[in-house]
């Protein structure tokens, strides 16, 4: 009772191929597949637009001291 022989297991497959169907298994995992390149992207997307501000701080600490010595000469 503890144990699933063979038997039930292609009873199940029978029963999820006959409810999803041949053509939406395959279409399913395509869209799991999807979901995780998405996500892995936005992840790497997150990493990238941190090390960029940090950056970004940096570039534009030097002009707008720069801009700010140019208005205070004039």
């Amino acid at each position: 009772m503890g144990s699933f022989s063979i038997w039930h297991w292609l009873i199940v497959l029978a029963v999820v191929l006959l409810l999803f169907g041949r053509g939406k298994i395959p279409e399913l995992m395509g869209d799991v597949a999807k979901g995780i390149k998405n996500f892995k992207s936005g992840m790497s997307d997150d990493d990238a637009t941190a090390d960029s501000s940090k950056t970004i701080d940096n570039q534009t600490s030097q002009p707008v001291n720069s801009v700010k010595e140019k208005t205070t000469k004039s």
